[in-house]
């Protein structure tokens, strides 16, 4: 298996710095949830020290860590396969997950070094308004268990109140009205970022997809929400060109 390819650019803007944050820990979200039997299979104990990477484009990747000294930005951690065949699966996942929490906001703090101390600052704020990988694995996980069943079986559709004070069909989770059900969205995860739906944000589901999503992630606001007759989001926008 080959090594990690090399950053071509690295991000230097608190935003551009954030975007590639985003994108990894969505990438190792993915690898520990929905692609997490494809992920295990990967990590073969009878291979080479093997590291879990997020990218910057959204994906993953087990690969071999980079050979040169000091490497061109922080390496997760090394030989996670090792340990695969002599824990609990759960116990392993979990103890991949906090190794790649850690590694995020190390290489975040890394591109960050040369900013300023608010600019850190904020930075920070917006890494910490998502759960972390730790987090978003065991919640699923635990909502998994509680349920039985996945998401496939659950309406995608929310529902809020009109002005006049009955409740409507809505694409749009327009929780600033309060009125929105948590539980129905206790298993979503937003289909940019990877977040765990919060009932403090406004989100937005594809009519086409059926996935959810922020609506800061897909630049729609409660107001343009509520004159779209069908939302489709980018990725099924892109397919219907």
């Amino acid at each position: 298996m080959e090594a990690a390819a090399p950053i071509s650019s690295a991000p230097r803007t608190v935003g551009e710095i954030y975007r590639d944050y985003t994108a990894r820990r969505a990438g190792l979200v993915r690898a520990l949830t929905s692609d997490v039997d494809e992920f295990y299979g990967l990590c073969d104990p009878e291979k080479e020290n093997l590291c879990l990477y997020g990218l910057p484009n959204g994906g993953w990747q087990v690969a071999l860590p980079a050979e040169e000294v000091p490497p061109e930005m922080p390496e997760p951690a090394l030989g996670i396969n090792f340990a695969r065949d002599g824990m609990k699966r759960r116990d392993w996942l979990s103890l991949v997950a906090v190794h790649s929490d850690a590694w995020l906001v190390s290489v975040a703090y890394f591109y960050a070094a040369r900013l300023n101390g608010n600019d850190r600052k904020r930075l920070f704020n917006m890494i910490n308004d998502h759960p972390s990988v730790y987090e978003t694995m065991v919640d699923r996980k635990q909502r998994e268990n509680k349920s039985g069943v996945d998401n496939s079986g659950k309406s995608r559709h929310s529902t809020k109140r009109s002005n006049d004070g009955k409740i409507k069909s809505s694409r749009s989770a327009a929780v600033e009205d309060g009125y929105e059900d948590d539980e129905e969205h206790s298993e979503t995860l937003c289909g940019t970022c990877s977040g765990l739906y919060n009932s403090n944000e406004f989100w937005i589901g594809c009519d086409i997809c059926e996935r959810w999503f922020h609506g800061k992630c897909v630049r729609i606001t409660p107001a343009k929400a509520d004159q779209i007759k069908q939302y489709k989001c980018p990725d099924c926008s892109k397919k219907s060109r």
